[in-house]
Formats: C-alpha cells, structure tokens, sequence
C-alpha cells in the first residue's frame, strides 16, 4: 500500500496511556478462553439507569426527538445545569454559558482545542486519570505535572502546583473528587489556586465529573471556591452520578467570552448530542429523587468493606478516598511493582486490577480498585487476593 503520509496530529496520537489496560484485556482474552474473571478494573457503575430517566427518553422519542439539535446544547438542558449551578455556586450561570458535549472526555478535548497551541503549557497534577494523555497527544499541547502529596492522601500540593507554572503556561487542569486517587480539594485549596491562576493571566480547568459522588463531605466545586468566574471552566457529566456512562452526555460552563468557540466547535466537528439523550439528562437533572443518594450511600458502603479489608492485609495498605469510584492500594510491601502484582494476581486467581503505573511514576507501586462491582464481588475478590499472597509465602 501506498504510504501518502499522515498529519502531525495523527503522528501524536501514539495511544499513551492504553497500557493502564493492559490487564484488562488480558482478561477480556481469558473470559473469550472460557475463563471466569472478577473484573475490578473499570469504572463503569453497575447500577442501572434511573427508571425515570429511561421513561424520559422512551416519551422524548415518542415525541419524535430524533432530528438535528443545537451545537450548544438544548436549551432545556442547558437551563438544567444552570440551575443546579445556581444553586452552589457563587456566581450566576446563565445557560448561554453552558455548551453540551457527548461526554465529559470529549468536552474537555473541545476546552483545550479552543485554548491551547501546541507550544503551549498545560499544568496536570500527577497521578492523572489515565484517560487525558490521548487527550493531551491530540491537542499536542506540552504536559507539566504537578505531583500530588501522595503521603496526604494524594491531596492537591498547592505550592508544588504553583511551582509548575511558567511563562509558557496557558492552563491548569485540576480533577476533584479525582480519578485515580479519590483526593478531594478543599473550597480554600481551590481558592488559593483560582486566585493566583488568574493574577498570572492562565486559565483554570476543573474536571468535577465526580462531583455528587463524595463520602465524608460535600464536593465544592471551583465555581463555589473562586473569588472571580472569569477564568474559570467546569466540566461535568452524568456518566457516573446518574449511571449513564453509555449515554455519552457532558457539559462546560465557561465565561460569557469563550461560549461562541465553545459552540462553534462543537458545531464543526459534532454538531450537538441527539435531542433524546438530551432530554433524558435534563430529566434526571430535575428530578433525581433519591436514586442519587442511594447510588452515593452504596459506594461509601463499599468503599469502607474495601478499605477494611486491606487493613486486615499486612501487605497492602491504603488511605482510605474521600470521594469518587476508585481506593488505591500500595503494595511494594510484597516486593512486587503495581504491574506485576495486577498481572500475577490476575493469572493465578482470575482478578483484574489496575496498575499504578498508567496514572503516573508516582504510583507504579500501587493498583486501583474499583467500587462498581457489588460487595459480594469485592468480598470474593479479596479473598483471592489473600490466597495469591498466602501462596507467595509459601513459594
């Protein structure tokens, strides 16, 4: 075949970060074997979509909501968000500053499409969720990390953060509550943050795609948090909050000033979500019931069985997450990196992990445990996990 080139933007797009899934398709390769596997990798809820929001899209279809949308979003919908904004937030959201995306992976790849060049710097705290390197490779924007205080439950080092910046700097990404690590930045935190991000003129982004799912205290979010909107961006969904990750339905909440790039983005490369899935989402915005709370109670019932179940394992520890889907567990104790610990484990005992390593150096010596599966599957899964280091022992 002809080889006639590809552009630089394909060039980049080297799949960085893929290799976090390494043992999951490991698996998916085992299960096609005829193996049976625990599968503590995605996170991807096991809930169910709310039955509200299923009726919402069977009538909204039935009402024949199947034809070109707004490139902004429908204007019900952006009315929802701005709403729930409104009631947290400390400055007014008028729904023309909210633009509607598939997702809140692809509405963060259209915020750093309209404010970064490729020679520009874009400041991540590290670990990172795995996902933003194919993000970044796209773009093609230049990645600082910032790490994290991994001996402070993975909290946000504001002055290590700050340190990063330079004059190349255009932007600064924080995820709260985050993945993988669960961490949570407090309203003074982010605060200071938003504060010295606008003295040096960059912007502040805030993935916040966990934001109603916090365990020990209420998430606040930046636009709480920040003195001044105006360089200020949130991003947020309803893939884990609602359980609707397949639905592919996100949103931005920008300034006044950058909602027309926003818009003409998303009218040039996807031209709006389906009116349906819109409608379903500005139901579940408005009436969410219980169901969210239940799914909130749910997590932290596992995320405290998890953590109480690597405080009986001298190998393991963890500190335990204050919000999100994920614990991160260290396990240099056994003498074995993140990786190989999820590879072996998955090999002799049919459970699958994520290993540190695809969220950052910092992390190579852990693995990520996911809160979407159902206690009965956790207690199984642990204890495989304790006859794998029970057999390291032996051998």
């Amino acid at each position: 075949m002809m080889d006639l080139g590809l552009s630089r933007t394909a060039k980049r797009l080297t799949r960085d970060g893929d290799d976090v899934w390494a043992v999951s398709f490991r698996a998916d390769e085992i299960e096609q074997n005829g193996g049976q596997g625990l599968r503590l990798c995605v996170g991807d809820p096991d809930f169910a979509t709310p039955d509200a929001i299923h009726a919402a899209v069977s009538d909204s279809l039935k009402r024949g909501r199947t034809h070109y949308s707004s490139a902004q979003g429908e204007l019900e919908l952006r009315k929802s968000i701005a709403e729930l904004e409104n009631k947290t937030s400390r400055h007014s959201c008028d729904p023309e500053q909210v633009v509607v995306f598939p997702g809140a992976t692809n509405a963060l790849f259209a915020v750093l499409s309209c404010l970064l060049d490729t020679e520009d710097e874009l400041v991540v705290p590290e670990p990172m969720y795995a996902g933003y390197s194919g993000i970044f490779n796209t773009v093609g924007c230049q990645v600082i990390h910032a790490p994290l205080d991994t001996a402070n439950n993975f909290s946000l080092d504001i002055e290590k953060t700050k340190a990063a910046v330079s004059d190349k700097t255009r932007a600064v990404l924080v995820n709260t509550p985050g993945n993988p690590a669960g961490n949570m930045a407090s309203g003074e935190q982010l605060e200071a943050l938003a504060a010295f991000c606008l003295d040096r003129g960059i912007w502040l982004i805030c993935d916040e795609v966990y934001s109603m799912l916090t365990f020990d205290q209420p998430h606040v979010s930046i636009r709480r948090a920040a003195q001044s909107p105006d360089n200020i961006i949130s991003i947020n969904s309803l893939s884990k909050s609602h359980a609707m990750s397949g639905w592919r339905l996100g949103w931005v909440i920008v300034p006044a000033g950058l909602a027309p790039s926003m818009h003409n983005f998303n009218g040039g490369t996807l031209y709006g979500c389906p009116q349906f899935i819109q409608d379903a989402a500005a139901c579940a915005l408005r009436h969410d019931g219980d169901h969210v709370a239940d799914m909130r109670d749910q997590y932290r019932l596992r995320r405290d069985y998890v953590v109480e179940r690597i405080s009986g394992i001298p190998e393991l520890q963890c500190q335990p997450p204050t919000g999100g889907m994920f614990v991160m567990a260290d396990v240099s104790s056994t003498g074995l990196n993140g990786r190989q610990f999820a590879l072996q484990l998955l090999e002799e005992q049919r459970v699958s992990l994520v290993p540190g390593d695809g969220f950052g150096g910092s992390t190579e010596n852990f693995v990520r445990i996911t809160l979407a599966q159902p206690v009965e599957v956790l207690s199984e899964a642990f204890d495989r996990i304790e006859t794998f280091l029970q057999h390291r022992h032996l051998s």
